[in-house]
């Protein structure tokens, strides 16, 4: 009778330890994803502090935003920043620029060099220049001429589409048709002896003289980390424009 006795014990000695192990692990993972979610959060918290001083032409310090926004997740900050940043960059198309080191001072400005804010009329309060810069690079792709269908079909992957609210940028066809065309950012036109009608979209003359195309494809090629040269017919276009403008 001793021999199944142990063997039980062993048994549930072993099951014990399998237990707890599975308990730590999931109790580490629990953890884990609990910070991983407070700094998401905090991320997103950063951003809309950024919004407030970009609608407001405020700088801010790091240390203004380690005390309004991050608080005791200090340890955590060049993490969360560097998420916010590109969440600006990427979504608003606004650049968070250091201008004083000696005490981290930042301005929000467009990027790209564009003097175009971002902000309409009719209630809509959120920058839309991050659409604008995505577009800018789709009619880059397309040969400096994008056909509308192929910018529909585009942004419609981003959640983008044509005669649908969005939550940020809007109604979007009345911004690249009207909005964008006005401010001489794009053109909008027919195609030549299109029939039925089908229409187009180039730069306008205002994008042609606050950035290039090498700076539009530097810019989206780094958040894929990858050198322009790795594209080259674009890069040879995009370089040959710059020394033609210089």
């Amino acid at each position: 009778m001793a021999a199944p006795v142990c063997s039980q014990s062993e048994d549930e000695g072993f099951s014990s330890q399998d237990e707890q192990e599975t308990s730590s692990r999931e109790d580490s993972g629990d953890a884990e994803s609990s910070l991983h979610d407070a700094l998401y959060l905090k991320m997103t918290e950063l951003v809309e502090f950024l919004l407030l001083k970009y609608r407001a032409k405020q700088p801010t310090t790091k240390a203004e935003m380690l005390s309004r926004v991050i608080r005791k997740y200090q340890d955590h900050f060049p993490e969360i920043f560097s998420l916010a940043s590109e969440c600006m960059q990427l979504l608003f198309g606004i650049d968070v620029k250091e201008v004083d080191p000696s005490n981290l001072t930042y301005v929000l400005v467009t990027t790209l060099g564009l003097t175009y804010d971002g902000m309409v009329s009719n209630g809509q309060s959120m920058p839309n220049t991050g659409l604008l810069v995505m577009l800018l690079r789709l009619i880059l792709a397309e040969g400096d001429c994008a056909p509308e269908e192929n910018v529909w079909e585009a942004l419609n992957v981003m959640g983008v589409c044509d005669g649908k609210e969005h939550w940020i940028y809007g109604e979007p066809r009345e911004l690249l048709t009207k909005v964008w065309v006005q401010e001489k950012y794009l053109e909008y036109r027919q195609v030549p002896n299109s029939d039925p009608a089908r229409y187009e979209f180039l730069w306008g003359p205002r994008a042609h003289a606050e950035t290039t195309k090498l700076k539009v494809l530097k810019f989206f090629l780094r958040d894929y980390r990858k050198d322009p040269r790795s594209v080259p017919s674009l890069f040879q276009e995009a370089l040959s424009d710059e020394e033609e403008g210089a």
